[in-house]
């Protein structure tokens, strides 16, 4: 699997806090959401569509609330007017545990998650019940069957969130995406809809205080965003990348990631130079 060479060393500094007891209503604030949510969950599918993903939302709009993030959206129209029963594999840049929550707060959807997430306090058994499709990252001869199951999920007319990343990143560093899932997307003839988000303090500084890498745990990444001041989530939605666009998955993977590099104003690494450097790590070793 990916590993992010991202760690503690790649966090900024210099962004403003709350105070201690602030800190503490941000988490029992979100905390309060989730475990609200969980009786409501199993009535979910009693609901219409629409009224199913206006409570949906407003479940993760409060989440955002609670940690004091504002959420910018540029484009969100064409992800909250997508038409129920049209798949999409929606791909995004992957930062933080955050990131799942705001595109949810757009357009609730299915996600393709790691299977530890199903284990975490409170906000593992939301995400099951939600109707996530779990990896195990440890047992990759699961992978194939897990993307049938994606492939199945598409074509039957679910949105499904990925991060083809395979890890978090800082924000400032980005991994190139991988190939799999998007061959979920060929086999189920759906579009990709790519995401790029940015993590920002309301003075325009980019921060990477919310990223969630190296070998911490989610509640030290919690206790961290719960003491900024001021964060902002900067979503821009990217064109959609229609069916048989591109010749292969690779292709269509490149493709997906490039447009989010453009929408992020960041460069993006030639496949071929990936290569080169990747031949020259080895004869280095």
């Amino acid at each position: 699997m990916p590993v992010s060479p991202c760690g503690p060393g790649c966090l900024t500094s210099g962004a403003p806090v709350v105070a201690f007891p602030r800190r503490v209503l941000r988490l029992l604030a979100a905390t309060g959401v989730v475990l609200g949510a969980l009786p409501v969950a199993p009535a979910l599918f009693l609901l219409g569509p629409s009224a199913r993903q206006r409570l949906v939302r407003a479940i993760f709009r409060g989440v955002l609330r609670a940690f004091g993030v504002r959420l910018v959206v540029h484009g969100g129209a064409s992800l909250r007017d997508l038409p129920d029963g049209r798949g999409a594999l929606v791909v995004n840049n992957h930062i933080s545990w955050l990131d799942i929550i705001a595109i949810n707060a757009v357009r609730p959807m299915r996600a393709l998650a790691k299977r530890e997430i199903a284990s975490w306090p409170v906000l593992g058994r939301l995400v099951s019940r939600a109707g996530s499709i779990f990896l195990d990252r440890e047992r990759l001869r699961t992978l194939p069957g897990t993307m049938t199951e994606l492939a199945r999920a598409l074509r039957s007319g679910s949105l499904v969130s990925v991060t083809p990343e395979g890890t978090t990143w800082c924000g400032r560093g980005s991994g190139r995406f991988t190939t799999a899932t998007f061959q979920a997307a060929i086999d189920g003839g759906v579009p990709v809809r790519p995401l790029a988000l940015r993590y920002r303090l309301a003075d325009g500084r980019e921060t990477t205080q919310p990223s969630f890498i190296g070998p911490e745990s989610l509640i030290a990444s919690l206790r961290r965003v719960a003491r900024l001041r001021g964060l902002v989530l900067e979503m821009f939605v990217c064109p959609e990348i229609a069916p048989g666009r591109a010749a292969d998955r690779a292709e269509l993977a490149e493709l997906a990631e490039s447009a989010v590099h453009a929408a992020l104003g960041t460069a993006r690494i030639p496949t071929q130079h990936r290569r080169r450097s990747t031949a020259v790590k080895k004869v280095a070793a």
